[in-house]
């Protein structure tokens, strides 16, 4: 899927664009890139409700392709990110999580003692310039 990301931003010069950005543009295109993560949310919403599993499977892609798309384009290496994120996903322990009710009698996935969240270190691409604005 990201190489496809990658293929589409290339294909379509959108590293270019985002290149030629300031810092200060910088965030706010990634505001606008978390509105359209947000519109894609509720479109997927409106087609739940209308029973649309059509919309519902293009809505859920679409989000996927939002955010898998904002990350590469502000450099960030996504498969170090996802590695860092499912690691510490599968350090956690099956139990149950205080404060969110589970109707459907899933397992919750529980920080043990000690758990240690995941780490993005030296791998914030350019949105750890934004915030050094």
């Amino acid at each position: 899927m990201l190489n496809d990301i990658k293929t589409m931003h290339k294909k379509f010069g959108v590293y270019d664009a985002v290149d030629s950005l300031s810092t200060e543009l910088l965030h706010d295109f990634i505001k606008f890139r978390l509105s359209c993560i947000q519109e894609e949310f509720e479109e997927s919403q409106a087609a739940l409700e209308a029973q649309d599993a059509e919309e519902l499977v293009d809505g859920l892609i679409d989000i996927m392709v939002f955010t898998l798309g904002t990350l590469d384009l502000m450099g960030v290496d996504t498969q170090k990110a996802w590695s860092a994120v499912m690691c510490a996903n599968m350090s956690k322990e099956v139990g149950i999580k205080q404060g969110r009710q589970n109707p459907y009698g899933l397992p919750d996935l529980c920080k043990p003692s000690g758990w240690l969240a995941p780490s993005h270190d030296n791998n914030h691409g350019l949105i750890g310039e934004i915030f050094n604005v």
